[in-house]
């Protein structure tokens, strides 16, 4: 019987599931959107069953398609949103809030209070990350005290927290596994990087019981097996990764200084540093990559908020496009933004600024300005602010990237994958298989259960598909680059 490894991919806005072989092609996917809820300007939420519900829905379509079920599959990898936060009654396994989602502005200004009492060092210097309202632990703090009742049964053992993949072991085994993996739990702010464990003192900051944290495994191992109920037979749940770890590994990024960038929701830019955790001096994330066996891997990470979201706004919100695809052939029919520069801080900046009061601008606008311009402005800003974190990543390592490899939704964008080329300089390097994400998953998966025998049988499969080389002056890039520093001023700050 042809075995396969089942990656389930549980993103910002759609819950996707694929089929993965031994050459690691892909047999089969499904995918499934699912409502975006806004109570607040700043605030976003998912319902965590919806997430549940759409995700083992995927699972069953992509293996249906295929005529499979789960006697053919030797793992499954989960990866996932990161951040995003979901706390849960473990006696009943309901939810007592929404997921509070890792764009949510809501906790921006206990954020501040951290900072005021000079806490964001000791946080940075534990888990890597700066004081911000994108990771988890101040979520957490924030359903405790704000859901009525939450505190009380906390304290009492009662309830659980995690992240997206935590709920989905947890779903998928029937309440019988809360577990997570490194490279989440390194995304809570909870978490101390260098000795691989909840730290006690951030517990106390934040006021989080650790009676509600998941254990912490390595990426690649089985965690358990998922519950008769969900594919009529136990199949092992072998590895999980964050989306961009994830990404990381798909893109066989496992050099030190190879670097990739995936253009979702958000765009996210790491660099692999090996395995020693690289202090940033330039407001990059110290994060961890993965953890094999007893090797744990560290990045560098830039995250740029708003990336593929921009083009859904252009979308959804202003009406100018109908589908996601078409922004390419409107963007198409000028040559240049006219000047025009496009600041997308819906929900404030990521790296290399972390300005959690900026919010959106568009600058440069005349009477002459089309709806191309601006289309074409949008894409430049994904661009833009992709350079201005590889460069900062190249001032905090000291080493000159060659290379960058891409994927997600918007590297199929040939303008846009052109125009990172141009205003890097540097090649950018699309692979065969975009699909990475998931792909890191099921390898994650795949190595824990022997489906693949080792990193070097991987390597082999992956494969360029197209190299965009940069074809722009440099005069013209200074030009550019120096007027989109001077557009990110007028974003900052706009929201306090």
């Amino acid at each position: 019987m042809e075995k396969f490894i089942l990656a389930l991919d549980q993103g910002t806005t759609s819950s996707r599931a694929i089929i993965f072989d031994k050459k690691g092609s892909i047999r089969s996917k499904a995918q499934k959107e699912f409502n975006q809820i806004f109570p607040k300007p700043g605030w976003v939420e998912h319902d965590p069953m919806e997430i549940w519900s759409s995700q083992v829905g995927v699972a069953a379509e992509a293996m249906s398609k295929m005529g499979i079920d789960g006697a053919n599959l030797a793992g499954i990898g989960i990866t996932n949103q990161r951040e995003t936060t979901i706390v849960w009654d473990k006696r009943t396994g309901e939810p007592v809030y929404n997921a509070i989602v890792w764009q949510d502005r809501r906790t921006s200004e206990f954020c501040d209070e951290l900072k005021a009492k000079g806490l964001d060092n000791l946080i940075k210097k534990k888990t890597g990350l700066v004081v911000d309202a994108y990771f988890s632990g101040t979520k957490v703090k924030w359903i405790l005290d704000n859901v009525k009742g939450a505190r009380k049964l906390a304290e009492k053992g009662h309830l659980a927290f995690g992240t997206v993949d935590t709920w989905l072991v947890w779903k998928f085994t029937a309440g019988k596994t809360h577990v997570t993996d490194v490279s989440n739990a390194s995304r809570t702010m909870l978490f101390n990087i260098h000795t691989l464990e909840w730290d006690k003192e951030l517990l106390e900051i934040l006021s989080i019981p650790s009676s509600m944290l998941p254990r912490v495994g390595s990426s690649s191992e089985i965690y358990d097996h998922t519950s008769p109920s969900v594919f009529a037979t136990m199949v092992p749940i072998s590895g999980i990764a964050g989306d961009q770890q994830a990404a990381l590994f798909g893109q066989m990024c496992v050099n030190n200084g190879m670097v990739k960038s995936t253009y979702g929701t958000g765009c996210f830019i790491l660099a692999n540093t090996g395995s020693k955790p690289f202090e940033s001096k330039n407001q990059m994330l110290t994060t961890i990559a993965w953890k094999i066996g007893n090797t744990t891997t560290y990045a560098l990470e830039g995250s740029v908020f708003v990336a593929g979201a921009v083009v859904q706004w252009l979308r959804d919100g202003l009406g100018i496009i109908s589908s996601s695809a078409e922004i390419e052939t409107l963007a198409s029919q000028v040559y240049d933004s006219g000047d025009v520069f496009f600041v997308p801080s819906f929900t404030g900046l990521g790296a290399p600024h972390w300005d959690q009061y900026a919010r959106g601008t568009i600058v440069g606008m005349t009477r002459g300005t089309t709806k191309a311009h601006i289309a074409r402005a949008a894409l430049e800003a994904i661009g833009f602010q992709t350079a201005e974190v590889i460069t900062a990543m190249e001032r905090d390592s000291g080493i000159a990237i060659s290379e960058i490899r891409v994927d997600g939704g918007a590297s199929a964008n040939n303008l846009l994958m052109q125009f990172q080329a141009n205003i890097l300089n540097k090649p950018v390097i699309r692979p065969q298989i975009v699909e990475t994400t998931a792909l890191g998953a099921a390898y994650l998966a795949g190595l824990a259960t022997g489906f693949w025998s080792d990193i070097e049988e991987i390597k082999r499969q992956w494969h360029q598909e197209y190299r965009f080389d940069p074809i722009m002056q440099m005069a013209e890039v200074e030009r550019l680059t120096k007027r989109w520093s001077e557009a990110i001023e007028r974003a900052k700050g706009w929201a306090r």
